[in-house]
C-alpha cells in the first residue's frame, strides 16, 4: 500500500457538481493499493497515519497527531500511486489493484482508520471521477509505503 499524507486546513472531494465529502483540519489521505497488500499492511499503515505527530504544539513543534488533535481524515482511493515510469512516458498500473481485490481493501481500511481515529472517516468514492480540493497546511506532505517501511 501506497500513502500519500497531507497536513490540511480543509480538503474537499467533489463528484459531478456536488460535494461528496469534506473535512476542516486534518489529514487528506490518497491510498493507492496493490495485490500483495494484507491486512497487516491496512494495520501498520493505519496506526502510522493516526500517530504521526506532524501538527504544531503550543511551541509550534510538530508533535501532535490528528488524534491527539481530534482531527478528521478524508481518504480518497488513487490508483496512479502505483503508476511505473521506467519505460516511456505513458506511465503502467499493472501494479495497481483491480476493483475486486482493491474495493474490499480500500473498505477495510476505512474502517481501520475510523476505529483508530475514534471516530468516522470521510471518503471519496471508488472509481468515480473526483475532483480533489485542499489547503495544505505547511506545506506538509509525507509519502508512506508499506512495503518499504523506512
Amino acid at each position: 500500500m501506497k500513502a500519500v499524507i497531507q497536513r490540511v486546513s480543509r480538503a474537499s472531494v467533489t463528484i459531478g457538481d456536488r460535494i461528496h465529502s469534506q473535512i476542516g483540519s486534518g489529514l487528506l489521505v490518497l491510498l493507492g493499493v496493490e495485490d500483495a497488500d494484507t491486512n497487516e499492511d491496512i494495520e501498520w499503515l493505519s496506526a502510522k497515519i493516526v500517530n504521526l505527530r506532524i501538527f504544531n504544539d503550543e511551541n509550534g513543534v510538530m508533535n501532535v497527531s490528528v488524534k491527539d488533535k481530534k482531527g478528521e481524515i478524508l481518504l480518497v482511493s488513487q490508483f496512479t500511486l502505483h503508476a511505473s515510469t521506467k519505460k516511456g512516458n505513458r506511465p503502467s498500473y499493472i501494479k495497481a489493484s483491480k476493483p475486486e481485490i482493491a474495493i474490499p481493501q480500500y473498505e477495510k481500511m476505512i474502517a481501520q482508520l475510523s476505529a483508530d481515529l475514534g471516530q468516522p472517516v470521510k471518503t471519496g468514492e471508488f472509481g468515480a471521477d473526483m475532483k480533489v480540493e485542499l489547503l495544505n497546511d505547511g506545506p506538509v506532505t509525507i509519502v508512506m509505503d508499506t512495503k518499504n517501511k523506512e
